[in-house]
């Protein structure tokens, strides 16, 4: 198998990818469970 038959790697795009969308979703998870706790106790 020559190298241009070879796919580029594309682990560190992949790695970002979810980076860019994992980090954002589990800040926004985190301050909607922690509104809705502080929502229903005193």
């Amino acid at each position: 198998m020559t190298r241009r038959d070879r796919a580029p790697d594309r682990t560190p795009l992949a790695v970002f990818a979810w980076l860019w969308v994992g980090l954002p979703l589990t800040y926004g998870l985190y301050e909607l469970f922690s509104t809705a706790a502080r929502l229903f106790t005193d």
